[in-house]
């Protein structure tokens, strides 16, 4: 995570786009002065910043808060872990990214800070091992299981800068890592919190639960997240000459996919029979309410990609309870749903991920030229955001996703200080 999207071929005024940001946008020109040696200590942060991208780090929490949602819990001392661990991992991968790319950036782009002599790629390096170690450290104080995965999205982070970026197997690894950094977040949590479906109980039966709830829960979530990178990362490695129509039409397709599989789960969760629902709990006769905490507010009784409640009225608009099963084998039609503000919250935001998604690919099909497949690009750097906040509010967590969305505006003001790129 963290690393860097570079077209395979040099070209003058290519983007530099990162497939985890939540912003993208044009590289600034080649500015070819070097700094002069008595640079003070302003001009030393901002190397530093324009190293690590900070502009592009807001993209990443929605990850950690997207794959507690997952979970069906809410925020807690082990998301937190997860967040910084993700950071310093994204932040690791950029300084690595720069490092490894020091003599292609001295031709294409000698205004980073590595090749203007800002930052020495000795320290660089440093930064990129000490970030990591950094990561490590934070996930494992969320307990093994965190510790095993962010190990595996370390591991992803340094193959992909030092190996496959230029490669096929380029968007795969970009995928894995974002996907890896969703399932931090899951299993932070839930470790953290003493269970879920990524702890590990030791009863045989009790970890079969657990795995299928993990199948259930932030596995599709992961996936989807994936995915989206997976589409991002092909199109750019188009960028710089242009050129490919089917690349942009097929991630286009893939867009919309995805944002009709959230969709479509949520409904098929809220449209299930209470026998259904018992049997997915745990089998028939087996069946757990969700809490309901205040009027209008849900959350599910287990952690599951799908919310196992019926919600129906109860008091008045707005206010909705579960319904149990009525016993083994207990068997009733699916009641009619009633639009919350959380079904609303996740239909708006799923919306705008098609829309920052969607037209930039469709024009980048229509004309695959290198503006317009970089816009591409910046395009679906920039959906990640609503797309987490979709993930988090499908999963029962709509705060979540108001937070996740909180930070797309943070983002804007900040890249125009500093380059997501």
């Amino acid at each position: 995570m963290g690393a860097g999207l570079r077209a395979p071929a040099r070209a003058p005024g290519r983007t530099s786009e990162d497939g985890l940001s939540g912003a993208g946008g044009t590289a600034p020109a080649p500015d070819r002065r070097r700094p002069s040696p008595g640079r003070g200590r302003g001009d030393t942060v901002r190397a530093w910043s324009e190293l690590f991208r900070v502009s592009a780090l807001f993209s990443v929490p929605g990850d950690a808060l997207a794959g507690a949602a997952a979970v069906g819990r809410g925020p807690g001392r082990g998301t937190a872990l997860a967040v910084g661990a993700s950071l310093c991992l994204y932040e690791a991968g950029m300084a690595l990214n720069d490092w490894a790319d020091r003599e292609e950036d001295a031709v294409d782009r000698p205004h980073r800070p590595i090749p203007s002599g800002r930052v020495s790629p000795a320290a660089a390096l440093g930064a990129a091992g000490l970030l990591t170690a950094a990561g490590l450290a934070l996930a494992a104080r969320a307990g093994r299981p965190a510790l095993a995965v962010a190990t595996g999205l370390a591991a992803t982070v340094w193959a992909y800068d030092l190996r496959l970026k230029h490669t096929k197997a380029g968007p795969a690894a970009m995928a894995a890592a974002r996907s890896l950094d969703l399932l931090l977040g899951a299993t932070a949590t839930a470790t953290a919190a003493g269970g879920g479906a990524a702890a590990t109980p030791r009863g045989g039966a009790d970890n079969v639960a657990a795995r299928v709830a993990f199948v259930r829960g932030p596995l599709p979530a992961a996936l989807v997240l994936g995915a989206h990178t997976y589409g991002v990362t092909a199109v750019s490695r188009h960028e710089a000459q242009g050129g490919s129509t089917a690349v942009p039409l097929a991630v286009l397709a893939t867009t919309g996919a995805l944002g009709t599989a959230v969709l479509m789960a949520d409904r098929a969760a809220r449209t299930r029979t209470p026998a259904d629902r018992a049997a997915r709990a745990g089998g028939a006769g087996e069946h757990r309410t969700a809490r309901t905490d205040s009027p209008g507010e849900h959350r599910p009784a287990r952690a599951g990609w799908a919310m196992e409640h019926l919600p129906v009225p109860a008091g008045g608009p707005g206010t909705h309870r579960a319904v149990p099963a009525q016993g083994p084998g207990a068997h009733g039609p699916a009641r009619p749903h009633h639009l919350t503000p959380a079904d609303l919250l996740l239909t708006a935001f799923t919306g705008v991920y098609l829309r920052t998604a969607g037209p930039p690919l469709l024009h980048a099909a229509l004309n695959p030229s290198p503006p317009l497949t970089q816009r591409a690009v910046g395009g679906g750097i920039r959906a990640m955001i609503p797309l987490q906040a979709a993930l988090a509010a499908r999963n029962g967590a709509p705060g979540s996703g108001l937070a996740v969305m909180a930070l797309v505006p943070l983002a804007r003001a900040l890249a125009r200080k500093v380059s997501p790129t």
